[in-house]
């Protein structure tokens, strides 16, 4: 049964939550999004901007943020470009085990004031030994962010890695996870292709018995402007090009990519997702 997540808790500093934030080119939007994530209820954080070899790096207006604010950010510029999806798990991997729990976030939503605590409380359930994900949707925004254009999809049936195998249910703008998947994801991408960092992250947790944990109530904006690297794939034209990329074998080509990286990585499976792996290999 699924209901709605609620935040009636009272968080301690222990609960505190790494933030790796991709950024590249992204000056337009990224204070509104450093002022969504330093307001949150739950705010025992710390933001690591991660600038991916950008022409404008983002540069520090400590008009446009409250006291104590900046505080909470450290930038990190990178040597050379290493792609969207590289950028957050090589940003993951830098981060020390000194938290209790991480998160991506892109570097144009707007996050709803209570997406950490609702993401906390979610995880909270789950014991701190199996590597544990939450995920939600999200609230599709105009270029502004004034205006709601619709939701992202809402599903139903439960997380698993079969449909791992075969879609991702949720960007990585709205996952947090606690350490054991951190240290998870961080074993398992080390000179790893993949298609997608957040799809990676729901194979690899799902394949290794973890859980997810999936919230139908939006947790964030997500802004649609002519700079998405990924857009919001809800209305009848992106279907249609996603339909368009399927029959010409994009899909199979992206599936191919992420069970090379699987295979390479069976060990850290169970052995029923092994075979579910092998089927699914064997299927194709």
């Amino acid at each position: 049964k699924r209901s709605k997540i609620d935040t009636a808790t009272e968080f301690t500093k222990e609960n505190n939550v790494a933030i790796v934030l991709g950024y590249f080119e992204g000056k337009p939007f990224i204070e509104e999004q450093l002022n969504s994530i330093f307001n949150q209820t739950h705010s025992s954080h710390h933001v690591f901007l991660c600038d991916d070899q950008s022409r404008q790096p983002f540069a520090i207006n400590e008009h446009r943020f409250k006291n104590g604010d900046l505080a909470k950010l450290s930038i990190c510029k990178r040597s050379e470009n290493v792609g969207f999806s590289g950028n957050f798990l090589t940003g993951l991997s830098d981060i020390t085990d000194d938290f209790d729990y991480f998160a991506f976030s892109d570097q144009d939503d707007v996050w709803h004031r209570d997406k950490l605590g609702r993401a906390i409380k979610a995880l909270g359930t789950v014991s701190v030994n199996p590597p544990a994900l939450y995920c939600a949707r999200t609230e599709i925004s105009d270029a502004k962010c004034e205006q709601t254009l619709g939701f992202s999809p809402l599903f139903t049936k439960p997380p698993s890695f079969a449909n791992a195998l075969v879609q991702s249910i949720s960007g990585g703008n709205t996952m947090v996870f606690n350490r054991a998947a951190k240290n998870l994801i961080v074993q398992a991408k080390l000179n790893t292709p993949v298609v997608s960092h957040d799809w990676w992250c729901y194979q690899i947790i799902t394949g290794a018995g973890g859980f997810v944990v999936y919230d139908p109530e939006p947790c964030l904006k997500y802004r649609q402007h002519g700079e998405n690297q990924i857009g919001a794939n809800t209305n009848w034209r992106a279907r249609l090009a996603r339909l368009r990329s399927l029959l010409q074998g994009q899909f199979r080509a992206w599936n191919s990519i992420n069970l090379k990286a699987l295979v390479d990585h069976k060990y850290l499976l169970t052995t029923d997702n092994q075979e579910t792996l092998n089927d699914f290999i064997v299927a194709r």
